[in-house]
């Protein structure tokens, strides 16, 4: 009987009148309202560098609208800002529910972690308009900036840590196994990747520590990683929860959730040296890194194959349920990027790809389809939640929304894959004396079709962001306010 009553509290959709908790929520309204900002800023500093691209007039003869300074604004404003807040917020939201605790530190701790981030994100925004940057991928704020985020991580992880020992709920579900995974491994991440020398205390600039070959090795440790714990991991634990929240649905398969936890986290952070193959690296290094990678099809489509079948026996949803659509198809993007990212580690597949627009095909197809969708998916779900609402203002509006942003995924990573084999096959072209067949400029130039295309694509993408952004202030401010129970949220488990 005591089973059976515990069993019934851990069925998405029930609640446990037992386990009544006043959770944090101030605090996470702020984080989920900023990522929708963030959001838009990133994806329209995308399309002003991607038209640049295909027009450099755009570039404006100005040093601080230039592509080479917009571009990591660009970069960082989608990964960190608007993937960072939404990382934070929805696990800050889902470790309260599925521990039954109120998090650690209370609502002062949040609003430090919500104010310190995005204080983090001003300062690193203004050095890369200013050219004040280490020129690392995605680690380009200089020591100054560095030293800050390590504090506000610090309290992230201080916090989430304790929730979980607070917890009343025994049991740890595992999409805090991963917000957890993400939260330490990068920080490990972070620091060992920035450890650099100032040129004095007064400067701004620094050097990097490790130079040379080891130098790039730590950096694409950290930069693959980054991919690999920042957008995957820490994503992964937003499926787990919101597609079973969405479908009202139990895990296909918890077991198979643990078998994919334990098998990512262990053979992601040995694929980072595929960046560097036919480099300066150790030969062994590269081969290592490919090896790693391939490997790593079988978890990720483990986890792709479990946040499919979760929705067994309700497919019909995703006729009604227009936020379970991004959510669904965030998977299915997922499952593509991880296959296409294993394959073009092979060496062979490499030497066509590297350097071309094809990885910023692969690069997109992920962050747009994956990262962008479940975070869109997510947020559809917690405005309502957290603000107490029956529902979206507009269902059609994020139909709207899903087609949109779908067709500019699809304008976007086809132009850029078309465009990258061709980039590569002319760069590889030799005509029967044994000279070069094209010049660079002539590559340059048969590209420009699709850079046109590109920026159609992301011009979609931007607005579909901008009517998802309507429709949530709609449903804040016009929406019909839920008579909420007093009960805690239940845990999305396993049909096992």
């Amino acid at each position: 009987m005591a089973a059976a009553t515990a069993m019934a509290a851990l069925v998405p959709g029930q609640a446990s009148e037992a386990r009544d908790t006043s959770y944090v929520e101030a605090p996470l309204r702020a984080f989920a309202a900023i990522t929708m900002v963030w959001g838009v800023v990133g994806f329209l500093v995308g399309v002003v560098i991607a038209a640049q691209l295909a027009f450099p007039l755009l570039n404006l003869d100005l040093e601080w609208t230039t592509f080479g300074r917009l571009r990591p604004l660009h970069t960082s404003a989608v990964i960190f800002a608007f993937g960072g807040n939404a990382l934070l917020c929805t696990s800050l939201y889902i470790v309260q529910r599925t521990c039954h605790a109120r998090l650690f530190g209370g609502d002062d701790a949040i609003w430090f972690l919500f104010w310190g981030y995005q204080f983090f994100i001003v300062m690193a925004a203004l050095g890369y308009v200013l050219g004040i940057t280490q020129s690392k991928e995605y680690a380009e704020p200089e020591w100054y900036v560095d030293i800050w985020l390590t504090i506000v991580w610090v309290a992230y992880l201080v916090v989430f840590v304790g929730t979980i020992m607070k917890r009343r709920e025994p049991h740890i579900y595992v999409a805090n196994w991963f917000f957890l995974a993400f939260i330490i491994t990068v920080a490990v991440l972070h620091v060992g990747n920035n450890i650099s020398i100032p040129v004095s205390f007064s400067s701004s600039a620094s050097y990097s520590a490790p130079a040379g070959v080891q130098g790039a090795m730590i950096q694409w440790w950290y930069g693959h990683n980054a991919v690999g714990f920042f957008l995957t991991a820490g994503f992964l634990g937003m499926m787990y929860y919101f597609i079973p929240k969405q479908a009202d649905r139990p895990i296909y398969s918890y077991r198979l959730s643990i078998v994919h936890f334990w098998t990512l986290i262990f053979l992601y952070i040995w694929a980072g040296p595929h960046h560097l193959h036919y480099t300066a690296l150790p030969d062994w290094a590269q081969t290592l890194g490919m090896v790693f990678s391939i490997i790593l099809w079988m978890p990720s489509w483990g986890g792709m194959i479990n946040g499919l079948m979760t929705l067994s026996g309700a497919w019909d949803k995703l006729r009604t349920n227009a936020a379970l659509r991004f959510s669904v198809v965030a998977v299915g993007f997922y499952a593509m990027a991880t296959f296409e990212g294993p394959l073009m580690s092979i060496k062979a597949v490499n030497g066509l790809s590297h350097y071309t627009d094809w990885t910023i095909g692969h690069v997109h197809s992920g962050a747009l389809g994956w990262n962008g969708f479940i975070t869109f998916g997510a947020m559809y779900y917690l405005f309502p939640a957290l603000w107490k609402k029956t529902s979206m203002w507009s269902e059609k509006l994020i139909a709207w929304h899903f087609w949109l942003a779908t067709l500019g995924i699809v304008l976007y990573i086809t132009a850029m894959w078309v465009s990258g084999i061709m980039q590569g096959l002319m760069w590889r072209a030799y005509d029967e004396l044994g000279f070069l067949q094209y010049s660079f400029v002539e590559t340059v130039e048969a590209m420009h079709p699709y850079y046109v295309i590109r920026m159609l694509g992301g011009l979609l993408y931007l607005t579909g962001a901008l009517i998802m952004c309507f429709n949530l202030w709609k449903t804040v401010t016009v929406s019909e306010t839920a008579i909420v129970a007093p009960a805690a949220s239940a845990i999305p488990v396993a049909a096992e």
